[in-house]
Protein backbone atom coordinates (compact mmCIF):
# COMPACT_ATOMS: atom_id res chain seq x y z
CA UNK A 1 0.00 0.00 0.00
CA UNK A 2 1.26 3.88 -0.49
CA UNK A 3 1.69 6.25 1.60
CA UNK A 4 -0.93 8.80 1.13
CA UNK A 5 0.20 12.40 0.25
CA UNK A 6 0.25 14.21 3.45
CA UNK A 7 0.98 17.41 2.69
CA UNK A 8 -1.85 17.67 -0.24
CA UNK A 9 -4.03 16.96 2.98
CA UNK A 10 -6.43 19.53 4.41
CA UNK A 11 -6.11 19.64 8.39
CA UNK A 12 -9.23 17.76 8.73
CA UNK A 13 -8.56 15.19 6.09
CA UNK A 14 -5.54 14.32 7.92
CA UNK A 15 -6.78 14.06 11.14
CA UNK A 16 -9.59 11.32 9.48
CA UNK A 17 -6.98 9.09 8.40
CA UNK A 18 -4.88 9.11 11.30
CA UNK A 19 -8.49 8.46 13.42
CA UNK A 20 -8.95 5.57 10.58
CA UNK A 21 -5.35 4.13 10.70
CA UNK A 22 -4.58 4.87 14.67
CA UNK A 23 -1.05 2.89 13.93
CA UNK A 24 0.58 5.25 10.83
CA UNK A 25 3.34 6.52 13.01
CA UNK A 26 4.77 8.56 9.95
CA UNK A 27 0.95 10.11 9.84
CA UNK A 28 0.97 11.42 13.53
CA UNK A 29 4.86 12.67 13.65
CA UNK A 30 3.93 14.58 10.15
CA UNK A 31 0.76 15.89 12.12
CA UNK A 32 2.59 16.83 14.97
CA UNK A 33 5.66 18.93 12.82
CA UNK A 34 2.42 20.31 10.85
CA UNK A 35 0.45 22.02 13.09
CA UNK A 36 2.11 22.12 16.78
CA UNK A 37 2.49 26.00 17.46
CA UNK A 38 6.27 26.35 18.52
CA UNK A 39 5.35 29.47 20.70
CA UNK A 40 3.22 26.92 23.45
CA UNK A 41 5.22 27.14 26.36
CA UNK A 42 6.85 23.45 27.63
CA UNK A 43 6.86 22.55 30.90
CA UNK A 44 8.63 20.47 32.86
CA UNK A 45 6.96 17.41 34.49
CA UNK A 46 6.40 18.29 38.35
CA UNK A 47 8.69 16.73 40.67
CA UNK A 48 7.84 17.82 44.32
CA UNK A 49 4.43 18.48 45.89
CA UNK A 50 5.63 22.09 45.44
CA UNK A 51 5.86 21.94 41.86
CA UNK A 52 2.55 20.39 41.54
CA UNK A 53 1.02 23.16 43.60
CA UNK A 54 2.72 25.59 40.87
CA UNK A 55 1.38 23.44 37.95
CA UNK A 56 -1.97 23.39 39.22
CA UNK A 57 -2.11 27.25 39.40
CA UNK A 58 -0.73 27.78 35.58
CA UNK A 59 -3.72 25.49 34.33
CA UNK A 60 -6.33 27.10 36.53
CA UNK A 61 -4.58 30.37 34.75
CA UNK A 62 -4.59 29.14 31.32
CA UNK A 63 -8.22 28.25 31.57
CA UNK A 64 -9.28 31.82 32.77
CA UNK A 65 -7.81 33.23 29.46
CA UNK A 66 -9.83 31.03 27.59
Amino acid sequence: MATPDFNSMSREELRQYMLDNRNDKAAFEFYLDKFRNPNNPVYPAPQSLEDMSYLQKIILQHQADK
